[in-house]
């Protein structure tokens, strides 16, 4: 289904998922934080936490150290999250105005605060070389079950360029994942296919995607679709960078050089 944002984020935090509440079979705690210059907010939740700077310049603090970073433009600058474990002091101060993603999942093991800056992230461009690059994107992977196995979240982006798609061949998993959606310019939309139901996505919108759907992803011409992708673990089965599984249908499209438009045999006479 997809959560549509009727007005502007409100300054402070908007829940969008709730493990309590609201859409609780995403497994996730996820909302928008959105900090004015000056303005600072501290979090002692009994919760394993990210938190990914979307823009403006920010400084996290926790008992070990700090840190400060900036960002610009989420779709040319890597992203800067700060990943936490339960019940750890954390304080958030916005050096300017500043809007992060907040994502939060249970967890009881403790692990390291770590801090993740533009350099730490891995980049990958998917799609490339197949499907006449129809499907390629960028995808930034900041911690996931291989590189992270104390964690039981995963966090990421993706900029689907424009015209193109992503989450491409249709695949799925048995874990749920949220997507939060931004658009370059602002009033671009795209497509979220999930299974055979497919929805217009506006900046600010989120898709919930259920266990085993499909969820290809498609960015209207012109305007480029930027997207954070959030999993949570499931108990004994982490999502990793292989848990990700084609359908068979649709396998075909993998292949290097495929023809999409196949040739028309000559006519015999």
């Amino acid at each position: 289904m997809i959560v549509q944002k009727q007005e502007p984020f409100d300054w402070g935090y908007t829940s969008i998922t709730s493990l309590d509440g609201p859409h609780s079979d995403m497994l996730l705690d996820f909302g928008i934080l959105k900090l004015k210059a000056g303005e600072h907010t501290s979090c002692t939740l009994p919760l394993e936490r990210a938190w990914m700077l979307l823009k403006g310049k920010i400084t996290f603090s926790w008992d070990e150290g700090s840190a400060t970073s900036e960002r610009q433009s989420c779709i040319d600058e890597s992203p800067v999250v700060l990943h936490a474990p339960s019940s750890v002091p954390v304080t958030i101060k916005a050096e300017r105005d500043c809007e992060l993603v907040v994502e939060r999942c249970k967890n009881e093991q403790s692990f390291p605060v770590r801090f993740y800056d533009k350099g730490d992230v891995k980049t990958e461009v998917f799609g490339a070389g197949v499907l006449q690059e129809t499907s390629n994107r960028t995808v930034r992977t900041v911690f996931d079950g291989e590189s992270a196995p104390y964690s039981n979240m995963v966090m990421g982006e993706v900029i689907n360029h424009p015209g193109r798609w992503s989450s491409y061949p249709p695949h799925d998993h048995p874990h749920p994942e949220i997507y939060h959606y931004r658009f370059f310019p602002r009033q671009g939309f795209g497509i979220s296919v999930l299974d055979e139901d497919a929805f217009v996505v506006h900046d600010g919108d989120t898709s919930l995607i259920k266990p085993d759907t499909t969820h290809s992803q498609g960015a209207a011409p012109g305007y480029a679709m930027y997207y954070v992708w959030m999993i949570p673990h499931l108990p004994g089965d982490k999502w990793l960078p292989t848990t990700r599984y084609y359908r068979n249908e649709h396998t075909w499209l993998l292949e290097k050089g495929v023809k999409v438009w196949p040739e028309i045999p000559a006519t015999m006479e």
